[in-house]
């Protein structure tokens, strides 16, 4: 199959399995449809839900993230000139420090324009912040080292907390109770990434791009962050390779099978550049 065609395959198996995740997260279906016709999520979910959505949200957008890379592959970009950066005046330093200044009549339209611009920035509305879709892993957390050395470490059941009393003086308090499956939880956030991975999908030239962009940069030594996906697992995955041969567990879903054939075609497009 073509590089080009499995991309476009499993990003259309991936809106399939997204478009499911907004009608569990109450983006399109529900006992009223007409007050969510805008995509606006519902303030709260059941915990259990919430998490079922986590479950399925986190390989579906590593899988983008993936194909994201995949379809990058070979594209070049120019970057922009960098900015110059403007001359610090002393002047504000001076007053500040009580030294009388003549300002220039340069330094005066300089301030007279700054003052209007800000200004013109506190009156426009506040426009709502977009989300993107994040080019790259999250970085795994540095393990202690007893855990580095393959060992669990010590954990205790969640009411095991210190309890210090003073008979007579101090009376026992109740434990905190456990988080129930049914707890509200805000939905705000999921909502964002659901949008973003949306986004991301329908425009997948667009997100080429982007990355190219950051390769670019970081070819030059701009960035800090040097390989977009960590080693080992994709994160959210339940297969570490694609192999169509192999015999799948039950518990391996669609989206892992997805992830998995995303990583392959990321892996090449990182190992096997192509420069023509």
């Amino acid at each position: 199959m073509d590089g080009r065609a499995a991309i476009e395959q499993d990003r259309v198996a991936l809106k399939r399995i997204v478009a499911s995740l907004v009608a569990m997260a109450g983006l399109a279906v529900g006992p009223d449809p007409e007050a969510r016709a805008e995509g606006e999520p519902r303030k709260t979910l059941p915990r259990h839900l919430w998490r079922a959505i986590l479950r399925l949200l986190r390989p579906a957008e590593a899988a983008a993230r993936r194909l994201i890379i995949a379809a990058a592959r070979g594209l070049v970009v120019s970057l922009p000139p960098p900015r110059k950066q403007r001359p610090v005046s002393p002047v504000p330093l001076l007053r500040s420090l009580g030294i009388a200044v003549m300002a220039s009549p340069a330094d005066l339209s300089a301030a007279a324009r700054r003052a209007r611009a800000e200004a013109r920035r506190a009156a426009a509305p506040a426009r709502p912040r977009s989300v993107s879709l994040p080019l790259f892993d999250t970085l795994r957390l540095s393990l202690s080292p007893e855990l580095a050395e393959g060992g669990r470490g010590r954990h205790g059941p969640a009411r095991a907390v210190p309890r210090i009393l003073f008979p007579g003086v101090i009376e026992p308090s109740a434990l905190p109770q456990p988080p129930s499956r049914d707890d509200p939880v805000s939905a705000a956030r999921l909502g964002q990434r659901l949008a973003a991975l949306t986004a991301a999908l329908d425009d997948l030239p667009g997100q080429a791009r982007r990355f190219a962009r950051w390769k670019a940069r970081r070819d030059l030594g701009l960035t800090r962050r040097i390989a977009p996906l960590r080693g080992g697992r994709p994160p959210g995955g339940r297969l570490s390779r694609f192999d169509p041969s192999e015999i799948r567990p039950r518990n391996i879903r669609e989206v892992d099978e997805i992830l998995a054939h995303a990583h392959s075609l990321a892996l090449y497009a990182l190992e096997s550049p192509d420069t023509s």
